[in-house]
């Protein structure tokens, strides 16, 4: 692991080790599933009886739900979670959704409603459309979308409340026609039971709430259990065994991603603004585990945002948590030119890329790989988080690389249609003959001359 120098490891590529520690550094964001707090290894012993590995204790809990149904799920929310495991507990009541929203503040429910609209209007304009090619013959071929019946939505709640999660994966599915969302979220007061949670809910519209949390929850929706149907695709962040779940039951159903600890890699030349780059870097490091890497060629730029640190953290509420994962998972790597910032931008393939350069333009289209870009100094990650538009469910990890960002799409399944007049299958028929018979599929070849000869 880098050994960092002061609050943020300091990397520089013009030393003979630079390249390695930025690896190293990098490599600390991958998640093997095998890594897991004291804490969480002592709740595993007391679960289970044995050390079990994150990756063996999902596969024991998908199994068990896929096996036994409610019963499991029940008893393994009461086990980790400390649910009351009673069946009549495990939905939120429909009168509670209406009370929540009551409860909380009108200047909430405005904000929730303007980022509703924001990010409707921007998922609206990405939805993909039917698409038709008429041919020559009078026939056409046609590309259909039709939405998923079905979404499960998985929503955090165990160090804070998190409405913004709903209002970035509900409203893309909204956006797309999907009828049924359910929403699984932790039967603690930031999660399933949080009033910000359930109004915003209300607002959106969903009426179907589980209080489970962890691969449990992510099982139900995958096979489905007593009370509640199983979904077509699951979506949203989690810990490291919902990220295993998911893994787990993709091919049952379909997955957005298997999202790893949050990150940001900004690009910075000598025009960046070292305290926009550090209030960014400790935006990302506050997700404790949350990873922050700046690339600039400038040594005053690098000094700055150092220094900015130093001083910002000092205010933080979640200070030591804050400095804890600058420590363990964050860097400030001096490139030894512009050129090369960028070009390891695109190779680290991030999640969130800040470009703060006097031309970000020039600079992102020299990088494709990345999940969210934000360019200049006034488009803050925080606002793609929170209230932009596009969904701030995205790729880490590098997955960047062959994975995109939750949108509308997402939730569409896309299917051709094919309808051929009679001489469109004649203009075709002599490259079907010849494929068909090099294959050696005679019937297929047949099945087109039965319609041109009439035998």
């Amino acid at each position: 692991m880098t050994t960092p120098l002061a609050l943020c490891a300091r990397i520089d590529l013009g030393h003979a080790d630079g390249r390695s520690r930025l690896n190293a550094l990098r490599g600390t964001l991958v998640s093997q599933g095998d890594v897991i707090s004291p804490a969480g290894r002592q709740k595993t012993i007391d679960v289970f009886g044995e050390p079990l590995s994150p990756r063996q204790v999902v596969e024991r809990i998908c199994e068990d739900v896929r096996r036994a149904g409610l019963p499991a799920l029940l008893d393994y929310s009461r086990r980790i979670d400390g649910a009351d495991g009673r069946r009549e507990s495990l939905f939120v009541p429909v009168e509670a959704f209406a009370a929540a929203h009551r409860f909380v503040g009108p200047e909430f429910l405005a904000a929730v409603r303007r980022i509703r609209d924001r990010v409707e209007r921007f998922q609206r304009a990405v939805l993909a459309r039917d698409v038709e090619v008429k041919l020559p013959g009078g026939g056409s071929l046609r590309q259909r979308y039709v939405p998923l019946d079905r979404v499960g939505v998985c929503v955090p709640g165990g160090a804070a409340a998190y409405p913004s999660t709903l209002l970035m994966t509900v409203v893309p599915a909204r956006v797309a026609g999907v009828r049924e969302i359910v929403v699984v979220a932790p039967p603690t007061a930031f999660g399933a039971d949080n009033p910000h949670v359930l109004a915003t809910c209300h607002e959106l519209g969903i009426t179907t709430v589980m209080r489970a949390g962890g691969a449990q929850a992510v099982a139900a929706m995958a096979y489905g259990v007593e009370g509640l149907a199983r979904v077509d695709k699951i979506v949203g962040p989690g810990n490291l065994f919902v990220a295993l779940a998911k893994e787990y039951v993709f091919g049952d159903v379909s997955i957005d991603s298997i999202a790893g600890p949050s990150e940001i890699v900004i690009v910075a030349d000598e025009a960046g603004h070292p305290e926009f780059i550090a209030a960014d870097m400790l935006a990302q490091a506050e997700h404790s585990p949350g990873s922050a890497i700046l690339l600039t060629a400038s040594r005053g730029v690098a000094d700055a945002v150092a220094a900015s640190l130093e001083r910002r953290v000092a205010v933080l509420e979640r200070g030591d948590l804050t400095r804890d994962s600058l420590g363990r998972f964050c860097g400030i790597v001096v490139t030894r030119s512009d050129e090369e910032s960028v070009d390891l931008a695109h190779e680290l393939a991030p999640e969130h890329l800040s470009i703060d350069t006097r031309d970000p333009e020039a600079a992102l289209a020299r990088i494709r790989h990345v999940g969210a870009a934000f360019l200049g100094p006034y488009s803050p990650v925080a606002a793609g988080d929170y209230a932009a538009g596009p969904s701030h469910v995205l790729p880490t990890g590098g997955t960047a690389r062959f994975a995109a960002g939750l949108s509308a799409n997402e939730f569409l399944r896309g299917g051709s249609v094919t309808t051929l007049a009679k001489d469109d299958l004649a203009e075709m028929a002599a490259d079907i003959r010849l494929l068909a018979d090099t294959e050696g599929l005679t019937a297929h070849r047949r099945s087109v001359e039965a319609r041109l000869e009439g035998s």
